[in-house]
């Protein structure tokens, strides 16, 4: 049990991050699918900054975190605009612009990968190898019976996570700047009467969705998987968007998804272990938060509202 729940919010955590990015994102009213590229491009600056610095700051420790947190936030910031520029800018169709950037994010992070190991280290591999970062446990609470495993073995990350989660529901649901992004996502025409910049606003949105996911990038490749290839996020931002989906747009019931899809993930890997099975039947038994992703999409996604304007081209003519 304890194994369970400690991988289950080692991923859990990551994914929810991912969805509040998102979740920003499309309550100001674009569309964004580009969840998995964000985390990609996010993980492979954080792990790139990690491995050229190896011989500085030594992998798993303090430093080495800060500066792939730091790195992993910029770059994915810095690779989100250009879904900003597609989509406000251009005025392209917003879900085929999540898409490409998407799969821009795998050949590029997998080019990159590749001639930084054959240049920098004589390695022919599509992989860097990072390790992982220090855990910790919190004494005393860490023995509690069941829930005492939510104390045991806690990445950094983690509590990263849960402070930026915690800004980040403040901000959308009681601060002025999410007032205004929320209602871009309904009616940006009366914000724009009102004086705000949908425009601007809008920017800023996608902006934050790219560096949560960067977040969320680099803390699945410096924990859970110990390295960064562009394939170990396949599938995770369609479950962070599932997950949002679930949540109706809404930061807590996206947490519940989250960590439906994470224990299941986890109880999965127990299940295998356990039952010691070959390999072929474990990657069924890991098909688990999909299968549950697609229940819940279709006993609980009929009641959803999505933001109303989602999707719609701002058109500053109209009134």
């Amino acid at each position: 049990m304890d194994t369970i729940i400690i991988d289950g919010m080692s991923f859990s955590l990551p994914l929810l991050i991912a969805a509040i990015g998102c979740i920003y994102c499309e309550r100001s009213g674009i569309i964004n699918l580009a969840i998995e590229g964000f985390m990609g491009v996010g993980a492979f600056s954080g792990a790139l900054a990690v491995v050229l610095t190896s011989n500085i700051f030594p992998q798993g420790g303090i430093a080495s975190f800060i500066l792939a947190m730091t790195c992993a936030i910029l770059g994915a910031t810095l690779f989100s605009l250009l879904h900003a520029l597609l989509c406000i800018k251009f005025s392209a169709n917003q879900t085929i612009s999540g898409i490409t950037m998407n799969i821009l994010a795998i050949a590029l992070t997998t080019f990159l990968t590749k001639q930084i190991n054959s240049s920098l280290f004589n390695k022919p591999s599509a992989k860097l190898e990072l390790g992982i970062t220090q855990k910790f446990t919190i004494p005393y609470l860490s023995e509690i019976p069941i829930i005492g495993a939510f104390f045991q073995e806690i990445y950094i990350f983690n509590i990263v996570i849960i402070i930026v989660a915690i800004l980040a529901w403040y901000f959308l649901y009681y601060r002025k700047f999410g007032v205004y992004l929320r209602a871009c996502g309904d009616n940006p025409q009366a914000v724009a009467a009102c004086g705000i910049d949908v425009v601007k606003t809008r920017m800023y949105a996608i902006m934050i969705s790219g560096a949560l996911s960067g977040i969320a990038g680099i803390s699945f490749a410096y924990s859970i998987f110990a390295n960064f290839s562009s394939n170990i996020y396949v599938g995770y931002g369609y479950l962070s968007i599932a997950a949002l989906i679930f949540g109706n747009w809404k930061i807590i019931p996206t947490l519940f998804a989250c960590l439906i899809f994470g224990f299941s993930r986890s109880l999965g890997y127990s299940i295998s272990s356990m039952l010691e099975l070959p390999s072929t039947f474990s990657d069924i038994i890991m098909t688990l938060p999909y299968i549950l992703t697609l229940l819940l999409l279709i006993f609980f996604s009929k009641n959803n509202k999505m933001p109303k304007a989602l999707g719609e081209i701002y058109d500053q003519s109209k009134r």
